[in-house]
């Protein structure tokens, strides 16, 4: 059975022609098939002399892999759309056309034509499991439920946004290091095995006993040549098998998120990171209407840390039994003291989502002041290690040829 053209699957079309004024013009539109696009572009005073589907492929031949900020991106554009009146199906269109990653317009164009089926927003976005969790679909569900999707729309934006943001200042606080850290492993290696053979050969024709530190660093070198492949496999099975292991083994996952707490620099970064997490999505669901329990079911999921998504199961258990979510949360004693306290007052005053939302804000900015301070310290701390390992090289192979300077 042929397709209609509804069903048929949206592309992108990369075009050539010549408008009204008979001036060349190429770009690209979206659109079901070249047929349907010459159509549009005639409506729009274009003679289409060439209309072909646009190869989008990323650098290694596959599709452009959806990010999370994508998403994010996704839900602003839609917000931004839907406050400005524009209906659901025409915003997808208007979306879909302003996004860069491909495989992310695909998606709003399989919501498009969901929606133009019959299924509602929620519905669709269920339909993509993979890139929509049951939070995210189950808020914009309240929003479609309660007549304002706009309003839910952008509080799942500001979620997203503020979300996304959280990660990259993690991100930003561990990425640094341990690229300077693999350079300096990199530059390390290149003189051990290639510059200092050289100084060994030259060493040789002296005759003298060479110095003690010397010596050291050439036998590193011997070591380091007859053991280099041993050693870049050992060190990619490593890193391979963390990896690995932290996807597949529930056990050492949850082991490594609590190394982390305890760590003396990362620890506290984490703590806060996760305590804005938990309350900038408690914050969110309870001023979407998701009762309490429901709120706080979603946020174990959420908090990103084994130990806090105990907690927070624990203190839904506690809540579900009567009692307060201050008294709660404070049993379980890993949420800090300011916490707890901005929490009482909103239940105090029945303002819980905004409190929750001024904590989250100010544990974010924690994070973001501890990240900066952190860089700040690391950057003359590595700077220094690079000297003093660099150098120390240089300096032992150096040291032979001062002292046969001083002896002649």
């Amino acid at each position: 059975m042929a397709k209609t053209a509804a069903q048929e699957k949206t592309a992108t079309f990369v075009y050539e022609g010549i408008d009204r004024k008979g001036s060349r013009v190429k770009g690209e539109v979206s659109g079901k098939g070249p047929a349907l696009v010459r159509a549009e572009l005639r409506k729009q005073g274009i003679h289409a002399k060439k209309v072909v589907k646009k190869r989008e492929m990323s650098l290694f031949g596959g599709k452009k892999k959806i990010k999370p900020i994508d998403i994010a991106l996704f839900t602003r554009q839609m917000a931004t759309m839907m406050k400005a009146g524009v209906p659901l199906v025409q915003a997808f269109e208007i979306v879909a056309d302003g996004l860069d990653n491909p495989s992310m317009r695909d998606v709003v164009m399989k919501l498009k034509v969901d929606v133009e089926g019959g299924n509602n927003f929620a519905g669709a976005l269920r339909q993509q499991p993979r890139l929509f969790d049951d939070l995210y679909c189950s808020l914009i569900e309240s929003g479609e439920a309660s007549g304002s999707l706009e309003t839910m729309l952008d509080r799942v934006a500001l979620y997203k946004e503020k979300t996304e943001a959280l990660k990259a200042k993690i991100k930003k606080a561990v990425k640094y290091p341990l690229a300077v850290v693999a350079v300096a492993i990199i530059v390390t290696g290149i003189l051990l095995v290639k510059v200092v053979p050289t100084f060994q050969e030259l060493f040789q024709s002296f005759g003298a006993e060479l110095p003690a530190f010397t010596q050291f660093v050439i036998g590193l070198s011997e070591s380091l040549q007859a053991n280099f492949l041993a050693i870049l496999f050992i060190g990619a099975g490593l890193i391979f098998a963390f990896v690995e292991g932290r996807k597949r083994s529930k056990s050492f996952h949850d082991a490594v998120d609590r190394l982390l707490l305890r760590l003396p620099i990362v620890g506290p970064i984490t703590h806060k990171a996760t305590v804005a997490r938990f309350a900038r999505t408690l914050s969110t669901t309870f001023a979407a209407g998701v009762p309490l329990i429901e709120a706080l079911d979603a946020c174990a999921g959420a908090t990103g840390n084994v130990v806090y998504r105990k907690a927070v199961l624990q203190v839904k258990d506690d809540v579900a039994t009567g009692q307060q979510l201050q008294f709660a949360m404070r049993s379980t004693g890993v949420f800090p003291a300011m916490a707890l306290q901005m929490t009482a007052i909103g239940e105090e005053s029945g303002s819980l989502d905004a409190m929750l939302a001024k904590v989250a804000t100010y544990y974010e900015d924690e994070v973001d002041n501890m990240v900066d301070g952190l860089t700040s310290m690391l950057e003359p701390l590595i700077m220094s290690v690079l000297g003093v390992l660099i150098g120390g090289l240089i300096i032992a192979m150096y040291l032979p040829i001062f002292q046969l300077g001083s002896v002649v």
